[in-house]
């Protein structure tokens, strides 16, 4: 990887702010400043199909929660715009209990649904992706027999791999080169449950 590497921001959210961004559209909202840079309350609402009123809402969430600022080098007072904080949110810690896990769970399925969404628009594109792009992409799965040890080993290189990657990568929301555009790696690994009875 490139020697240029920066560092990638990463929140850890309380539980009380982990439960206002488990919101679908504060999610969805989240990502969009985070990929496509800053943004007012009314351009997210059109892209969204909310109102401005909605959409000031949830971002005065997401603000009070720390997931974003506004963004004072651009618009006025009329104006606002806002940004992310962070490039990254980390949630679920392995000793997580009570209220923290059952918070982390629920936000868990939220950006899960969110992932699905994701994968869902990019095999709808596929067919409109130029043959470079199309041989960067892939929908795979592997199951593999490991230990809990192993299965940690593993994740933590992936994740490695995935993080230096990223802090050779010019940041998201900022103009990228020629050539270059956002491109989604979505990790899931978990044991295998099988699947369910009919």
């Amino acid at each position: 990887m490139a020697t240029n590497a920066r560092t990638i921001t990463t929140v850890t959210p309380d539980p009380t702010a982990l439960k206002a961004l488990a919101h679908p559209m504060r999610l969805r909202m989240l990502g969009l400043l985070r990929i496509d840079g800053p943004g007012t309350a009314s351009g997210l609402a059109e892209r969204l199909g909310l109102n401005s009123g909605a959409t000031s809402y949830h971002l005065r969430q997401l603000a009070q929660h720390g997931f974003i600022e506004e963004d004072e080098t651009r618009g006025n007072a009329r104006d606002r715009w806002w940004r992310a904080r962070h490039e990254m949110t980390n949630y679920l810690a392995k000793d997580a209990q009570g209220d923290a896990l059952d918070v982390g769970l629920a936000f868990g399925q939220a950006a899960l649904n969110w992932q699905i969404t994701q994968m869902q628009a990019a095999l709808a594109h596929y067919a409109d992706l130029a043959p470079e792009w199309r041989s960067a992409s892939t929908a795979s799965d592997y199951t593999i027999a490991l230990t809990a040890e192993q299965a940690e080993a593993l994740v933590k290189k992936m994740q490695a791999l995935l993080q230096e990657a990223g802090a050779s990568a010019p940041p998201l929301g900022s103009d990228l080169p020629e050539g270059t555009r956002p491109f989604s790696i979505i990790l899931h690994a978990a044991p295998h449950v099988g699947e369910a009875e009919t």
